[in-house]
């Protein structure tokens, strides 16, 4: 009996335990119910409660309290009441947080909203745009819509608002809204440029784009790809200074407008035209100072059929920085191949160069070279021979003119041989008379200057003239006297030779080579040496030493041919003769595209069969160098 009384008690006790339990349970559900039922409520309903309604409708120890309208000093309170609570069945309770409306309505507003943001997290900001979630209901029409903002601070001062209701009801305390700081001193303009400093100094060698980078301001390269619409796209960033990199993201060209491209005329222009190949703009791009370096050289090869293995020491000397823009190389007794002759000129001075025009009368050849960016610049080459031996067969001596025009600039290069001898001066000058008369040129090429011309004088016709070759002219002394002046220093004895020189006096006295000059020569005589050593003629007929090669020039402008520097190369030793050569700087002038272009013609063949024995030449240095460095090594066995 006892045993059933207290089974009888221990579940009574377990049952009054468990039902405590279940109404533990039922109160949490009701809650979670009550919490969910209010924050579902939507926007719409609660913001078209008139204060009449939430009067008529309150109901007792049931309402909330909310603020007055912002336009509206005095605050008035409403109650809004809360709808009867119906009994559900139990629910589980979720494990994931449900998101409320407010917050779905805040993140809304943070990706859309420009004007201002409000701290979700009660985390302070030093900036008074972000404002209090207190100070404004978004689901009530009594409060800021998006988009407004709340109270803001004056600087200078820290101000608190009141406490507000929250949605659920409850009572928050706002936090301080922190004035704005202002930096003691203002702050620089920054440049609204989106493109990079390395591409904007990379356009700095260009000045040709400044005009881009000004007209840019009311029309730019990105606003022309939506002219149609006539329209900025929304979504597009306008950069008035896209110009300026538009050459390092494309190429490293210059950009051209499309109304240039529609003005430009390659075949008819003027000199002042915009666009014009041959005009101003492009002449400043490539050449600021308006000048070109011209290396011209003369040489009487003997000749020797054998080809010199340090040409490359003469032509691209390793104390000069920089290669020039024009190589003229003019040759007399030349070797039997031309065609090797200039395809080793062309091997030496490599890919950079083109061989603009090469011709030859006899064992005379002359050869122009040009850098390759340049071809676009020249008119069609023209040249014309004279002979001045008796039998005109016999074209060992005479002479060999090429003229082009290199922008608005006539250009014309003569190498020639005249007769030799010691005391045949007076032959010589009759040579030179007959070339000037009969050296037909220019044939097709507009005169620069026609009033300046003469049509007794070939050099008249053309801006800027070289003469140079093997003019044979002697010193009149003999060969003892020679050599005791050599003997003395080269300072002093340069001057003593040079008083001697038949050629010098002839030019002074004016019965040769009008209006022409010649630099200061600095070098001793460059004729006549026994092959392969710095020693003058050893031979029994002991030819007197003699400035025989020489280089002449003549401008229709004064000053505008500029020496640069006048010397023998003496490391040429396969002749009898050393190689004389000049370096220039001439003046360039714009010209007009009505005169007939070389269009980029060159010797293409030459081209490549220089580049493929450069090659060949660097793999068997390269593959001897390998040999040397293998025979080092000794191998143990």
């Amino acid at each position: 009996m006892r045993m059933d009384e207290k089974n009888s008690l221990s579940r009574q006790s377990k049952a009054g335990k468990a039902a405590a339990r279940g109404g533990k349970k039922l109160k949490k559900i009701k809650e979670l119910e009550d919490s969910e039922r209010d924050e579902r409520k939507p926007d719409s309903q609660q913001q078209e409660i008139t204060p009449e309604e939430s009067a008529g409708q309150s109901l007792p120890n049931d309402s909330v309290q909310l603020p007055a309208e912002k336009n509206k000093q005095n605050t008035s309170t409403f109650d809004v009441p809360r709808p009867p609570c119906q009994p559900k069945p139990p629910m589980q309770p979720k494990l994931e947080r449900a998101v409320s409306l407010d917050e779905k309505t805040w993140r809304r507003r943070f990706k859309t909203s420009q004007e201002s943001l409000q701290d979700l997290n009660d985390t302070a900001s030093s900036n008074d745009s972000l404002q209090e979630i207190a100070t404004s209901l978004p689901s009530l029409n009594h409060g800021p819509q998006d988009g407004e903002s709340g109270s803001t601070s004056s600087p200078g001062s820290l101000k608190t608002t009141p406490k507000n209701p929250n949605v659920s009801g409850r009572l928050v305390e706002s936090k301080p809204i922190l004035t704005q700081i202002m930096p003691p001193v203002p702050l620089p303009l920054l440049e609204f440029n989106i493109s990079s400093q390395s591409l904007r100094t990379s356009n700095k060698i260009d000045p040709d784009c400044a005009d881009y980078s000004n007209s840019s301001s009311g029309t730019s390269f990105l606003g022309q790809s939506n002219s149609l619409t006539g329209r900025w796209p929304s979504n597009m960033v306008f950069d008035d200074r896209s110009t300026d990199s538009i050459k390092s993201n494309l190429s490293l060209l210059t950009p051209i407008r499309s109304q240039d491209v529609r003005n430009r005329s390659y075949l008819e222009g003027s000199l002042l035209a915009n666009g014009a190949l041959l005009g101003t703009e492009e002449l400043d791009r490539y050449f600021p100072d308006r000048k070109i370096g011209i290396f011209v050289t003369t040489w009487n090869m003997q000749g020797k059929k054998d080809l010199p293995d340090n040409l490359e020491d003469f032509l691209l000397p390793q104390d000069d920085d920089f290669v020039y823009d024009m190589y003229v190389v003019g040759i007399q007794e030349g070797c039997p191949d031309r065609r090797e002759w200039e395809a080793y000129l062309q091997e030496i001075l490599g890919p950079h160069y083109v061989l603009l025009h090469s011709t030859a009368h006899g064992v005379l050849y002359l050869s122009v070279f040009i850098r390759r960016d340049l071809i676009w610049f020249c008119s069609e080459v023209e040249y014309a021979t004279v002979t001045t031996r008796i039998i005109s067969q016999i074209k060992t001596k005479g002479a060999l003119g090429v003229c082009f025009m290199f922008f608005g600039t006539s250009l014309l290069f003569v190498t020639s041989h005249f007769t030799s001898g010691d005391e045949k001066v007076y032959e010589r000058i009759l040579d030179y008379n007959k070339i000037i008369e009969t050296l037909q040129l220019p044939k097709s090429l507009p005169d620069t200057n026609p009033y300046h011309s003469s049509p007794l004088d070939v050099t008249t016709r053309f801006d800027e003239v070289f003469w140079f070759g093997d003019f044979n002219f002697r010193l009149s002394k003999d060969r003892i006297g020679v050599n005791s002046i050599l003997e003395l220093d080269i300072n002093t004895s340069v001057p003593q030779l040079l008083q001697y020189d038949q050629l010098s006096k002839e030019m002074n006295d004016g019965s040769i080579f009008k209006g022409f000059q010649e630099a200061a020569i600095n070098f001793l005589p460059t004729y006549k040496f026994d092959i392969c050593c710095d020693t003058y003629d050893s031979t029994s007929k002991q030819r007197i030493p003699s400035y025989t090669d020489r280089i002449l020039y003549k401008s229709r402008q004064k000053d505008d041919i500029q020496v640069e520097k006048y010397a023998a190369c003496p490391v040429l030793k396969t002749s009898d003769h050393r190689p004389v050569f000049g370096i220039f700087r001439v003046k360039v002038r714009p010209g007009r595209d009505n005169i007939p272009l070389a269009a980029g013609l060159f010797d293409r063949e030459l081209y490549l069969l220089g580049i493929k024995r450069r090659i060949s030449r660097e793999i068997k240095k390269r593959q001897l160098l390998k040999n040397q460095k293998s025979s080092l090594v000794c191998a143990i066995s």
